[in-house]
């Protein structure tokens, strides 16, 4: 299997996600975690998946010169996207507050970008997940964010925690790309990577 084919190679995760971490360990990959700060800035043309492809790109660049030959970093960056806007992270509880209203009785979209960078090699996939809620209380945005702090979460929810179980009515696509990765993806693009090298 894939931790096989990879074996003699050193897979460097960019990530400080506890989620994306477990992700990796769960599809069992040997991989250690390094990080490079950066400012998540992209041009304000930029739409949906090309938002994410452009910030997994720039997420790689301080990986790119000091890349040995059997070196494989993944990058990754997750948007909602609502009402043609991206909703990244909540600056607090207010804004995180805002954010789960603005959802609450409405379909978005999940959007994760992955990028492979291997000395010789880039290549950037992506994935879309429609996400529906329910209409939520106001009582119950306020106990889900009282009780689950999630302000390191686009969109401010994790699908996998309370409000993902009461309120979530319908999902299309990856629920491990809500969750934080869509592992099927990252799955079929290193078992290609692995042919080619």
């Amino acid at each position: 299997m894939l931790d096989d084919i990879l074996k003699d190679y050193t897979i460097i995760l960019a990530s400080a996600s506890p989620r994306r971490h477990t992700f990796l360990k769960t599809m069992n990959l040997v991989f250690k975690i390094e990080l490079q700060p950066i400012e998540e800035i992209y041009p304000e043309h930029l739409k949906k998946e090309e938002i994410t492809d452009y910030l997994v790109k720039l997420k790689a660049e301080p990986f790119k010169d000091h890349l040995k030959d059997k070196d494989i970093v993944i990058t990754s960056d997750t948007i909602v996207w609502l009402n043609n806007e991206a909703i990244g992270k909540p600056k607090d509880e207010e804004d995180a507050f805002r954010m789960i209203q603005k959802l609450s009785n409405t379909t978005h979209e999940v959007i994760t970008s992955i990028c492979l960078t291997l000395k010789s090699k880039q290549q950037i996939v992506n994935t879309i997940t429609k996400v529906t809620f329910k209409a939520l209380t106001d009582n119950e945005i306020r106990y889900y964010i009282d009780n689950f702090k999630p302000l390191d979460k686009a969109g401010a929810y994790g699908i996998q925690e309370w409000i993902g179980a009461i309120g979530i009515t319908k999902i299309e696509g990856s629920y491990n790309n809500v969750v934080g990765l869509p592992t099927h993806l990252l799955y079929e693009t290193l078992n290609n990577i692995a042919k080619d090298i």
